[in-house]
């Protein structure tokens, strides 16, 4: 089956449930390329499971069982056969607590593109840099490229996790609450970024709060108990929502 070719990911009927509890129920969404899509919906409906299905990641927990089908550029990625690593090369992860590695600035970058591209001293030097300047953080940093990751500020670390995501050159970039833990300032840089990056990559923003939805999305997904409510381009979602629960959750009554 292949996904429009306006769509970078589609989902047919997909369910995933943990041991007995069934936590994504025949969720059916389209994904366009190279736009800022916005998930929503209040705490456990499965935004986070759905945003890890896409590069299998949730098959790496216990008694996890996944029906349906992932489709990634035209291909299900849930087919047998499919090298795993590959599906999860296409895709850099953001999570709500940055996790920089346990190593220097500039080896935080240089990590993925040593694993995934034969590059020289120069070449990596290079690249490393291009990445930091793509997250705005090389001004900040080219003077201790050599120190720990880990004496970077919150916010810095966040940009530092979001230059080794875009160093191995993927397509899509999941964003699990990426500013949550943020304070304002660091929050609107994180922000900023995502609306350049979307630009060369699709861009998958999994949000609990509706004014950076409302911000950032050129589509939005509503999930609730974990089922699709509502799912469209923004400005329609925003201010003609078709389902009552759609409109219920965005007045503030169900949260």
């Amino acid at each position: 089956m292949k996904t429009s070719k306006n769509n970078q990911i589609e989902t047919k009927a997909l369910n995933v449930s943990f041991l007995s509890n069934a936590v994504l129920k025949d969720i059916t969404i389209q994904i366009p390329a190279r736009q800022l899509t916005a998930i929503i919906g209040p705490s456990g409906c499965g935004k986070t499971t759905l945003l890890k299905s896409f590069n299998r990641l949730l098959e790496i927990q216990d008694d996890v069982k996944i029906r349906g089908e992932i489709i990634v550029d035209g291909i299900n990625i849930m087919s047998g056969g499919l090298n795993v690593p590959d599906i999860r090369k296409k895709m850099g992860l953001i999570s709500q607590k940055p996790y920089p590695l346990p190593m220097s600035i500039f080896e935080n970058v240089a990590y993925g593109l040593r694993i995934h591209h034969d590059k020289n001293a120069k070449e990596l030097s290079e690249a490393v840099q291009q990445c930091l300047q793509e997250v705005g953080l090389w001004n900040e940093v080219k003077d201790r490229l050599h120190d720990p990751a880990s004496r970077l500020s919150v916010g810095q670390q966040q940009r530092l996790c979001l230059a080794r995501a875009i160093a191995v050159q993927p397509e899509i970039i999941l964003c699990d609450e990426p500013t949550s833990a943020l304070d304002p300032l660091a929050a609107q840089q994180i922000e900023k970024l995502l609306l350049k990056l979307k630009k060369e990559f699709t861009v998958i923003l999994v949000t609990h709060t509706l004014r950076q939805a409302k911000r950032v999305a050129d589509y939005v997904i509503f999930l609730y108990f974990g089922m699709v409510i509502e799912q469209g381009p923004a400005d329609e979602f925003f201010n003609h929502p078709k389902n009552p629960e759609t409109k219920a959750y965005l007045d503030g009554e169900i949260s």
